[in-house]
């Protein structure tokens, strides 16, 4: 088999490696084999990166911090030229869809809005951060300090140097740009790792780098498996890692760069709860609270699967529920009228019916589900599953699939209790007036709450959680300012 094989109608001859500018095939044994999800059928075939070769990036992503080549760029010069790769994003925006659908199977009604736009959206926003420099600017002056001498101070935003950048396969490009866009407009280097199941658009995107006027060295790029993302979190010459993907990988992240006393940003999942309260109008809340978490075929880390209602609406929101699922067009992505479509993987299929055939052995009842018409495919039904309890494995474990739970509960005391009873605090969402909500809001242990199903997705909030679901934030001031560090300056006047 040659090192590179591909169905033409995707891209042309896809590399693992970006190195200093330069694209080569990957010289590990291992072969990086992507699946189209909805077919079954190989869609690329790339030889893996090496763990020679993840050392070879981040030398050269070191050399190019420390000769300045980007960090002393002006803050203007770097938001034009992420302002030019915007431009050339947004331009080539069909195409990246398409290699979204063949790769993830993202549906093409929903693979605009919901992966590429924002996407392009928070690119530019970094653009303009880049500009302006963080909330408190590149140099913040302190007032006068006059003990036991009088003083000046200053601090000094400055970037944090070499970031190693490794993403999750579910928003590919919407994941990369929170971490590339943020690193590059603080002036940092990087070396991207993208999830070997999804890299196809990532890598599209690096071709669009140079055109960009991003110099070679800047950002690398590596495809490789496990051993590539410990060649990367346990480099010396690494300063930052920032990584979306599962709990137990991120455990691992941290231990490694523990070795290093690295900074980490660790975004890994949720359990996320919705709460319908007395008062709600609770046949409006069910489609929206449905798709919450069926959209993407549930790979969401912020799907909000617990969903919690007044003991006296349990029936309604069942049978609305039901209503809407006899609606819901699962299947082929390609297939406008398509709501949801696969799975990334046969390996995430099977996980997911695991739990789902664990939970109905233990006598939870299905209240309603959608129905897959495709024979082919990683499919599984979008469904709402009843008669469990909070400690119910189904209820406190990460599916990352299109499947929810229901429970009762008697008072608002109760639903707040069991919305926190989890070891991961990422998202939620509330229905009901909004005052009262409000009120939950401020009690619940995560890190966004929408009430009502909030709004548009905007570029300038962070996003991370409480617990096990991370450390630090991605996106907005709270994300951008993790890619500084701070250094406090002092003289005597």
């Amino acid at each position: 088999m040659s090192s590179t094989t591909l169905r033409p109608a995707i891209t042309d001859q896809p590399h693992a490696c970006l190195i200093n500018g330069t694209w080569s095939d990957g010289e590990a044994e291992d072969v990086i084999s992507v699946i189209d999800p909805a077919t079954e059928e190989l869609t690329a075939e790339l030889s893996a990166a090496s763990v020679p070769q993840a050392h070879n990036a981040i030398r050269y992503a070191r050399n190019a911090f420390d000769s300045g080549i980007w960090s002393r760029r002006s803050p203007l010069e770097r938001s034009n030229v992420l302002h030019d790769l915007a431009d050339r994003f947004e331009r080539d925006a069909d195409r990246f869809a398409e290699l979204l659908v063949a790769e993830i199977g993202s549906p093409v009604s929903l693979v605009r809005a919901g992966q590429v736009d924002g996407a392009i959206e928070l690119l530019r926003w970094f653009a303009d951060a880049a500009a302006r420099g963080p909330q408190q600017g590149f140099e913040e002056v302190l007032p006068v300090h006059r003990r036991p001498v009088t003083s000046r101070s200053v601090l000094l935003n400055e970037p944090a140097g070499v970031v190693a950048a490794i993403t999750a396969y579910n928003f590919p490009l919407l994941l990369l740009i929170r971490k590339l866009g943020g690193a590059l407009a603080a002036g940092c280097t990087t070396v991207v790792m993208p999830s070997p199941r999804a890299p196809l658009s990532t890598i599209e995107l690096m071709r669009l780098l140079p055109e960009a006027g991003v110099p070679g060295g800047v950002v690398n790029l590596v495809v490789g498996g496990p051993q590539v993302g410990m060649a990367l979190s346990t480099s010396p010459l690494v300063d930052m890692i920032t990584f979306t993907g599962s709990r137990a990988v991120g455990q691992a992240v941290m231990a490694h760069a523990a070795t290093g006393i690295k900074k980490v940003v660790l975004e890994l999942g949720g359990k996320s709860a919705n709460i319908v309260l007395p008062g709600a109008k609770v046949e409006p809340s069910v489609r929206p609270s449905l798709l919450r978490y069926s959209l993407n075929a549930g790979q969401a880390c912020g799907a909000t699967t617990r969903t919690f209602v007044p003991r006296a609406d349990y029936e309604r929101y069942v049978e609305e529920s039901q209503r809407v699922f006899a609606e819901l067009v699962v299947g082929d992505p390609r297939n406008p009228t398509t709501v949801v479509g696969p799975l990334i993987h046969a390996s995430l299929e099977a996980s997911v019916k695991g739990y789902i055939d664990r939970a109905v052995d233990a006598g939870a009842v299905v209240e309603a589900s959608a129905r897959v018409c495709e024979q082919k495919g990683y499919y599984v039904a979008p469904q709402l599953i009843g008669n469990v309890t909070n400690d119910s494995e189904i209820s406190r474990e990460e599916l990352f699939g299109p499947v929810g739970v229901i429970m009762p509960f008697d008072s608002v005391e109760e639903a707040i209790a069991k919305a926190n009873d989890s070891r991961l605090g990422l998202n939620a969402n509330i229905w009901g007036p909004t005052p009262e909500a409000m009120n939950v809001a401020r009690h619940l242990r995560t890190g966004t709450v929408t009430i009502n199903g909030g709004g548009g997705g905007r570029q300038d909030v962070p996003w991370g959680g409480y617990g096990e679901s991370g450390i630090g934030r991605e996106a907005g001031e709270a994300g951008f300012q993790e890619f500084f560090e701070v250094k406090h300056v002092q003289w005597p006047v």
